[in-house]
């Protein structure tokens, strides 16, 4: 990581932008109504600030800014639990990978009219498989080019589409437009005595989830005790505005019943365009492949960037050495591999798990996802927590605040919403109405949380076992950064 202090106050609020802003999510949020304003804004304030202030408070301590979550959680849990915490942070991708895929098959159906992409499971699981090799392949000549295709994606296949549609959706309201929402106080809250609608809350944390991993560009900010806490308190004001705006976008024009997850935004950009008359079908298209642009950049930042993680352990001895080499570019090429082995096992659990059902299929990825990555955040803050108890006088650029009061604030409510997440994942959502849907749904979260929650630390055993952590890759120890004068 470059000491240099150059990185501005804007220049790390885009690079974390781009990390947590999408647009194929706004379904997820329409799906509940009014009431996914009160989810986000709960969401916002009591998880994804606490993660984005416990990381940074984290990746400070001097010796911490590599490695991420596994220096982190291994320096305060130990290297076991470091080495699980980084695990899950990968794998969940493995599974999110999928979720992504399926958006753009849906939005490839809609524009060449072609309904095997969106409905078929053979089709869908050879279109996942394809389309995520192709982009893994294309990785092993290094990521300076992933790297322009990930920044422009993000304008041409985010950015623009979303002020269209904020463009279309105000225009439609001043044009004598209706909509399908009804806006009052109780619609914004949740109806808590219906658990299974909870679910859904999963959608927004899964939305908020991942600014950790930008936590430790924070030693390169110019001015970071004053700019990280404006820089992300403006991300999460602008992340609600923005996802509020685009999920009652679509959800006043789009029927809650004939809402479909991955194709909600084309519904949404249909039905907006079909108020100013009927011609502006193409229009619908053109967004369609843009969006398609914008969520294959995503997928291509993300093959390789969660990779590097585990790489930094794996140099430790954690992984087969295979496993850690590079190529002539610098691509840890059999790693990639291995990662495109296990995303071509789930696509197969989801697609067909599902049953044909793309709803179940979509449902299930996210809610899986969710779970996975919920136990690295668990992981993660109950470490925070134990800087702040135990070692509170480690010495870090940033810190949330002097008063701990304000520190265990944040490390709980993170954990607290962790776990409650956790939990409600495994709660058939009440989008899937047949009983034999439901309980597909919940055996493929079990089945697949059981085959997933054992393995870093059986891979730890096995590996450190076989390798003892060898002195040179030492992780460093508590006592040798700790300045008890701070």
């Amino acid at each position: 990581m470059s000491n240099k202090k150059n990185l501005t106050l804007f220049g790390f609020f885009a690079l974390t932008a781009t990390m947590v802003m999408t647009v194929y999510e706004y379904p997820s949020f329409a799906s509940s109504g009014f009431s996914l304003v009160f989810y986000l804004i709960v969401g916002g304030f009591f998880w994804f600030l606490p993660v984005a202030l416990c990381a940074a408070e984290m990746a400070t301590v001097k010796g911490w800014d590599t490695g991420g979550v596994y220096a982190w959680s291994g320096n305060l849990l130990g290297e076991k639990w470091g080495f699980a915490n980084i695990f899950f942070q990968w794998f969940q991708g493995t599974v999110g990978f999928v979720t992504m895929i399926y958006f753009i098959l849906s939005a490839l159906s809609y524009v060449f009219n072609f309904e095997p992409l969106n409905s078929n499971p053979m089709v869908r699981f050879l279109g996942v498989v394809l389309i995520f090799w192709i982009v893994t392949l294309s990785q092993f000549k290094g990521t300076k080019i992933s790297a322009k295709i990930s920044r422009y994606g993000f304008i041409i296949g985010i950015l623009i589409p979303a002020l269209v549609l904020f463009g279309l959706t105000i225009a439609y309201f001043l044009t004598g437009g209706k909509s399908l929402l009804t806006f009052d106080f109780k619609t914004f809250i949740p109806d808590f005595s219906k658990v299974n609608t909870l679910v859904v809350f999963v959608s927004f944390i899964l939305a908020y989830a991942g600014i950790e991993a930008s936590a430790s560009h924070a030693n390169e900010m110019k001015n970071v005790k004053r700019d990280y806490p404006i820089a992300v308190i403006g991300l999460v004001i602008l992340a609600i505005l923005l996802n509020t705006m685009g999920g009652l976008s679509i959800g006043s024009v789009v029927p809650a019943d004939k809402l479909g997850l991955s194709t909600g935004v084309l519904q949404g950009f249909k039905g907006l365009l079909a108020h100013f008359g009927t011609n502006f079908e193409w229009i619908v298209r053109v967004i369609a492949i843009l969006i398609s642009m914008g969520v294959l950049a995503e997928t291509t930042a993300w093959i390789v960037g969660p990779s590097w993680g585990m790489q930094v352990a794996g140099k430790t001895g954690l992984l087969p050495k295979s496993l850690s080499k590079t190529n002539k570019d610098g691509v840890p090429t059999q790693f990639l591999i291995l990662q495109g082995v296990i995303v071509t096992i789930w696509a197969a659990i989801l697609t067909f798990g599902g049953n044909g059902n793309s709803n179940l299929s979509f449902f299930a990825g996210m809610s899986l996802t969710v779970i996975i990555y919920a136990l690295a955040y668990i992981i993660f803050f109950v470490a925070y927590l134990v800087l702040v108890t135990k070692h509170d006088s480690i010495e870090r650029a940033f810190r949330i605040s002097k008063s701990k009061i304000v520190q265990y604030f944040f490390g709980i409510s993170g954990l607290v919403f962790s776990i409650i997440v956790f939990f409600i994942s495994f709660i058939p959502p009440s989008q899937l109405h047949s009983s034999t849907a439901q309980r597909e749904y919940f055996m493929i979260l079990i089945v697949s949380f059981i085959l997933v929650v054992f393995v870093p630390f059986i891979i730890y055993q096995i590996m450190r076992k076989k390798n003892p952590l060898p002195k040179g890759a030492k992780m460093p120890t508590l006592e040798e950064d700790e300045t008890h004068g701070n």
